[in-house]
């Protein structure tokens, strides 16, 4: 997505009201000489001047991608592009939002920094995954692919193997294998580590294990993992990026790679983004220290606070 931008698609949240944002992205579009495209499903969603076309036909032409919704909008928005990479920007009409950087508010200002070129773009890393006796939905995760017991009975029980190699199983509740940007999420709560967005690598947690590895292992880029379902596992349910993509039986493999480059998220102030998800992963219980819980609070606010403090204490105090 650049100054020369000709052709950009909308992802559309499922049901949150964007209307606002397309007409906003619409008149961009119009002054910058540049065509907007959305997908058949979205087709009822969005105004005349706006392409219809197949996600074939959308993959094909866009040059950028626009998602407005939340992290699973801008996933999905990633996905979608995955074979072909282009610029996604994310506008927050969600809620936590790691991944979206723009507010509603701030998405016309954002555009026109898009057009005079001023932005950056993070590379993305997910794990494609595969199935031998089974198909899946949807093979990138950007975040994670969990197996899990699939209903409340038995335990879920796979065989790891590395480049082919076998290093036992797990027995247990679930099984997460996850990217670094989505080391937060369910791996995160299941007590694996937080990983480094820099670091190319994979982490693999077992979720409340009952035998086998219990601890969560650490995997290079360039290793093949392949999780083979025992024949005294419960069924297995395949999610993606929190997303139901496919079932597996006794027999069944999932072999799953890190794809280091499969995204490209646009960034139009780093520095910030970074600052916002410092905060957020403070919600997390991530420790910090009074000092560094100051750090997160804009510049602005602080000096705010700080001559609200000095006409106080001037007063004689707040009450006086």
């Amino acid at each position: 997505m650049d100054s020369g931008v000709e052709t950009v698609g909308l992802v559309l949240h499922p049901r949150k009201q964007v209307g606002e944002s397309v007409a906003t992205i619409q008149r961009w579009a119009a002054h910058a000489g540049a065509k907007v495209l959305a997908r058949e499903q979205d087709r009822d969603r969005v105004p005349p001047g706006v392409d219809v076309v197949s996600d074939d036909e959308f993959q094909r032409r866009v040059r950028g991608v626009v998602a407005l919704g939340g992290d699973g909008t801008m996933l999905g928005a990633m996905r979608l592009v995955a074979d072909r990479p282009v610029p996604v920007l994310g506008v927050n009409h969600g809620n936590l939002g790691f991944l979206v950087e723009v507010t509603p508010s701030g998405l016309e200002e954002a555009l026109a920094q898009l057009a005079r070129g001023d932005f950056t773009v993070e590379q993305h890393g997910c794990l494609v995954a595969e199935t031998a006796g089974a198909e899946l939905a949807t093979g990138y995760g950007f975040n994670d692919v969990v197996l899990a017991r699939l209903g409340r009975t038995g335990a879920l029980s796979v065989d790891l193997a590395v480049n082919d190699l076998r290093y036992g199983y797990y027995r247990c509740d679930a099984v997460v294998l996850s990217t670094p940007n989505g080391s937060t999420a369910y791996n995160y709560a299941a007590g694996g580590p937080v990983l480094s967005p820099s670091a190319a690598c994979t982490v693999i947690t077992p979720v409340a294990p009952m035998a086998g590895i219990s601890r969560a292992v650490v995997l290079g880029a360039g290793d093949h993992v392949s999780l083979t379902v025992a024949a005294d596992s419960a069924p297995v349910a395949v999610d993606v990026d929190g997303t139901a993509a496919g079932e597996l039986g006794a027999g069944d493999v999932l072999t799953a790679r890190l794809r280091v480059d499969a995204a490209e998220v646009v960034r139009l102030d780093a520095g910030a983004h970074a600052g916002r998800s410092r905060v957020k992963l403070s919600l997390l219980d991530l420790p910090l220290r009074r000092d560094q819980l100051l750090e997160l609070i804009p510049a602005e606010l602080r000096q705010e606070a700080a001559e609200i403090s000095a006409r106080r204490s001037g007063a004689g105090g707040p009450l006086g």
